[in-house]
């Protein structure tokens, strides 16, 4: 299901309804609860003329057959926490886990938690299949402690949803900072897709301020996500995090500047467990690092990553890491520009599954301090074709390896400190590579415990140091 015109959506309905017309106040002062809640119906499709939808509880409609909701310059002004009525959680909840609806179709509100601890879930959405969420907009902070704005889950493996325009861009604040404080933890998360997710959903150009929590998370087991666009930027834990069979994150703008949720780590993407997944198209800007721009962990089978530019600020984070038992990760036509002594990679790990950069590009002004090398390769079987790092801060290496049997092509190294370091590795293969110390020391260091390094076709201006 997809938006559509007033006339054309109106078809798809046995009823349609203009809720002023059955006594909902549209100028905010009485709720408007009791009668939407009177009016929801299978194959009924709800009309919110302009004005403003005080609502003090949830609307409740579970397995329903083609609902409707559609505003026109149409506001939901919620209560603030202590004057809602009943679970202080939702607006409205359509469809459950156990119960859920088809064919749902929520569109065009404006939502205005801008009054002293408002914020709520919005929609909570548990739809078999053909679930249509579009053109939300949430104004001002979540700061009620309770559940963030938006929950999606298809139901059924074989169906399908779609949102878009869901944005809540001011977020939300830590639960100790609201009056539900002690009753959450962190407090919000921006959209939610839980364990009940089967299907597949897209989600397509949302925002999402800084939630305390994460910003959108996916923790289903075996349900498929597609994230198309949208901003999102300085949640907790991750502004990104996904579980699942299947997910794909294409052309995100994904920022962490700031630390309003008092989190100990902002990753900008987490992968967190499941089959597959692609990244493409990615533009991670962390000026202000708490947390690593991507970070893949131990229970991912496979991940790309490709087309995707990381700029990272002040700090020690990495760019991307590779956690020691993850699977099969790839990375191309990626471009990192570092300027913190962090690793551009941190590659962990010696016999998980092979890490292939392949067109990867690292610039940048970091420095050695406290980390020296710019890629850190401790996992064995890694290939590196096409490689570029310039890095000319002071006392920065670039490439160490610590695994075995890797192969470096069309590789091209310029760093202050020594750019290869061999340290303890066995079958390793450079070839067809240029490599130079911006400070005149060798251009391949080889220590102590290697073994079987072949050189072919090289332009070393430093020389190779063999230590062994």
């Amino acid at each position: 299901m997809t938006s559509a015109s007033d006339d054309t959506l109106e078809d798809q309905y046995r009823t349609v309804i203009d809720v002023t017309e059955e006594g909902a106040d549209n100028t905010g002062n009485e709720s408007v609860t009791p009668v939407i809640q009177r009016l929801v119906n299978d194959d009924t499709l709800l009309k919110f003329p302009e004005g403003r939808y005080y609502m003090d509880e949830q609307v409740r409609f579970t397995n329903f057959e083609n609902a409707g909701f559609v505003g026109d310059n149409a506001t939901l002004v919620p209560a603030n926490y202590h004057n809602f009525d009943g679970p202080q959680y939702r607006l409205f909840r359509l469809g459950t886990a156990d119960r859920p609806g088809r064919d749902l179709h929520f569109e065009n509100f404006t939502v205005d938690q801008s009054a002293k601890d408002t914020g709520i879930r919005v929609i909570n959405a548990e739809v078999e299949d053909g679930l249509y969420v579009g053109r939300i907009g949430i104004y001002g902070l979540h700061d009620s402690g309770t559940w963030g704005p938006g929950l999606f889950n298809i139901t059924d493996p074989g169906g399908s949803g779609f949102v878009e325009c869901f944005r809540a861009k001011a977020g939300g604040a830590h639960v100790d900072d609201t009056p539900n404080s002690g009753n959450m933890w962190r407090g919000p998360t921006g959209i939610s897709v839980n364990p009940n997710h089967h299907g597949s959903l897209t989600l397509s150009d949302c925002t999402l301020g800084a939630f305390p929590d994460n910003g959108l998370y996916e923790s289903s087991d075996d349900g498929e996500l597609v994230v198309q666009g949208g901003l999102f930027r300085n949640s907790g834990t991750a502004s990104i995090r996904l579980s699942g069979n299947k997910a794909t994150v294409n052309y995100p703008t994904i920022i962490v500047d700031d630390n309003a949720v008092r989190a100990a780590g902002q990753h900008a993407i987490r992968l967190d467990r499941g089959a597959s997944f692609e990244i493409d198209g990615a533009d991670i800007r962390i000026p202000e690092p708490n947390g690593a721009a991507i970070r893949v962990l131990d229970d991912v089978d496979e991940a790309t990553i490709r087309n995707t530019s990381i700029s990272i600020g002040d700090g020690n984070n990495s760019g991307i890491r590779i956690d020691p038992e993850s699977g099969r990760t790839t990375v191309e036509n990626v471009d990192v520009d570092i300027d913190a002594s962090g690793y551009a990679f941190r590659i962990l790990g010696e016999d998980a599954g092979i890490v292939s950069l392949r067109n990867v590009n690292v610039t940048g002004d970091a420095t050695r301090s406290p980390i020296r090398h710019t890629i850190y390769c401790e996992r064995s079987n890694c290939r590196f074709h096409d490689l570029s790092i310039d890095q000319p801060g002071d006392g920065r290496g670039g490439l160490e390896l610590r695994g075995d049997n890797y192969h470096i092509t069309d590789g091209e190294f310029t760093t202050d400190d020594i750019p290869i370091v061999v340290n303890g590795s066995d079958d390793v293969v450079i070839e067809d590579s240029y490599s130079e110390s911006y400070e005149g020391e060798a251009s391949l260091l080889i220590l102590d415990g290697s073994s079987n390094v072949s050189l072919q076709n090289n332009d070393f201006p430093g020389g190779v140091k063999d230590t062994r």
